[in-house]
């Protein structure tokens, strides 16, 4: 109405469109309602949780960190502003249909899924990803603490041989100084039953579990993880280098995963869960 102000006469468009004058008048002084108000400082808030997260977070993750600052929302509230304003969670890749079983391998699967230990540096589990990039392949391994679902150890590098494995389950035993008789799980991939591997598990007392052959559930939180780092960071992209690569895989495992990305498994991150464990005394 106040667009045809000059055209038409006020009265006769509040008679014609059925609007009290008086209603008009409110509106014109006050032209948002309380709910859109607040639903405009809501976005004002959900934003930078969302820029903070790289675009990764959705509405679930949205709302809870609103709600650890205090704010009362609900999920679908959240997921209305978000879609308003086009805001969404990276979408994830499709999956082929995968073996639920295999043959048992020469050394025993003696984690047996049992992917939620009561306390850190129980069991670890290990698995090796690729990621694309215009010099070639850079092949990343990665360990990882099933009790908190921290990466503790990694290694990046243009080849794919035991070293590599070696390496990164180096880096974490240096992190986490482990006792005897850790579990370190993995598939029977020929760097994990390589002599190098194998020597390493002996000499720091590491216990040695591997998946049946061509099982990818028997090793679930490994493959877990690489979907979450390929869908939130690596998203089909072809880095310019492999140095490229390795420092933005790092940046998102030490600075976003670890310390900050909620985990659907206990609700805090990684850092903050076993921080909450220490303190408690568990």
């Amino acid at each position: 109405m106040s667009a045809h102000v000059l055209e038409f006469r006020l009265t006769s468009m509040c008679r014609v469109l059925r609007v009290h004058r008086s209603g008009y008048y409110a509106w014109a002084a006050e032209p948002q309602s309380d709910r859109a108000k607040e639903d405009t400082r809501l976005l004002g808030q959900v934003k930078p949780l969302w820029l903070a997260s790289d675009s990764v977070y959705g509405y679930r993750m949205i709302t809870k960190d609103l709600r650890a600052m205090g704010e009362t929302c609900s999920r679908h509230r959240i997921a209305r502003i978000m879609k308003s304003d086009g805001i969404r969670a990276q979408v994830g890749y499709g999956s082929k249909p995968r073996p639920r079983s295999g043959p048992i391998g020469l050394v025993d699967n003696i984690l047996d899924r049992e992917f939620n230990p009561g306390a850190p540096n129980t069991a670890w589990v290990t698995d090796i990803t690729y990621i694309r990039t215009y010099e070639g392949w850079l092949y990343l391994a990665v360990v990882i603490d099933l009790f908190s679902r921290q990466v503790v150890g990694w290694a990046a590098r243009a080849n794919i041989d035991a070293d590599l494995v070696v390496q990164a389950l180096l880096s974490a035993v240096w992190r986490r100084k482990p006792a005897p008789g850790l579990i370190v799980h993995s598939d029977q991939g020929s760097q994990f039953t390589s002599d190098d591997w194998q020597d390493f598990l002996k000499a720091h007392g590491l216990v040695c579990s591997m998946s049946r052959r061509g099982n990818c559930h028997d090793n679930a939180v490994a493959e877990s993880f690489f979907g979450l780092l390929k869908r939130e960071r690596i998203k089909r992209r072809i880095y310019r280098n492999r140095e490229f690569a390795r420092t933005d895989v790092v940046n998102y495992i030490e600075m976003f995963y670890n310390p900050i990305r909620q985990h659907g498994y206990n609700g805090l991150s990684p850092v903050e869960f076993e921080r909450r464990h220490a303190q408690s005394g568990s």
